[in-house]
């Protein structure tokens, strides 16, 4: 199985602006397929155009049903989201979990209700996992949006084949030992004539912290050059004051 068999379905969604949210969070972790059950917005929608943002592709290839029936018919295994706990014979699982849930075969659906009430009891019959997403108890509420965005993530997580490396195209390499040590050496030097480093007892401490700070900021070459040409600077400009 892979992420081109999970479908996102939005029942009676409300709001344009929500459904292209949803366009562009699911583009964002490689799903493909989106639904629509009634939606209570005009259909095409401009304002979904304008908040998907790059997944006019999406908005494009969606399906519109006119129930829920209609548009799982297809599919094998559903998820229903939900903010509450419902008083139905359902398992409840936390999205967290969602892979412990998951066949490894078939196609997959993910239905979300409207922003404003969200799935009543008969549209989650439909479902064979109910699914809560673990939040502030007092607050748990989420956007229609956001909802679909952290299904995205713990699905993508799921089928993902590769591990995620990335690579900085910082190119400067890391300073060597002895550049270091000259900077340090330099400011040591300017700060002994500034009086800085007193008392006398506690010099070699205080070099010591200063030796550590630098040491492990783990500073580039670069860095190295630019440290220098500041301290460099401020050494003139007190020289000039």
């Amino acid at each position: 199985m892979s992420l081109n068999n999970i479908y996102f379905i939005l029942v009676r969604p409300q709001l344009g602006e929500n459904i292209g949210s949803v366009a562009r969070a699911i583009k964002n972790f490689s799903i493909k397929n989106l639904r629509l059950v009634n939606p209570r917005c005009n259909w095409p929608n401009s304002k979904a155009l304008t908040t998907c943002v790059g997944a006019k592709d999406i908005l494009k290839s969606t399906k519109v049903y006119d129930s829920i029936e209609k548009s799982i018919k297809d599919l094998d295994l559903i998820f229903a989201s939900t903010s509450r706990i419902r008083k139905v014979n359902k398992k409840i699982v936390s999205v967290l979990d969602l892979k412990k849930n998951i066949k490894k075969k078939g196609k997959i659906g993910v239905i979300f209700g409207p922003e404003a009430s969200g799935l009543s009891n008969d549209e989650i019959s439909y479902a064979d996992y109910l699914v809560k997403i673990p939040t502030n108890l007092k607050f748990s509420s989420l956007n229609l949006s956001h909802s679909a965005i952290i299904f995205c993530y713990e699905l993508f997580k799921i089928f993902s084949k590769k591990n995620a490396t990335y690579k900085s195209f910082y190119k400067s390499s890391t300073a060597k030992k002895h550049e270091v040590n000259k900077f340090l050496n330099f400011i040591i030097e300017r700060l002994d004539k500034k009086g800085f480093l007193q008392p006398d007892h506690k010099r070699n401490s205080m070099i010591r912290n200063i030796n550590n700070i630098f040491y492990r900021a783990n500073l580039s070459e670069q860095e190295i050059r630019i440290l220098l040409g500041i301290f460099s600077t401020l050494n003139e400009f007190n020289k000039k004051s």
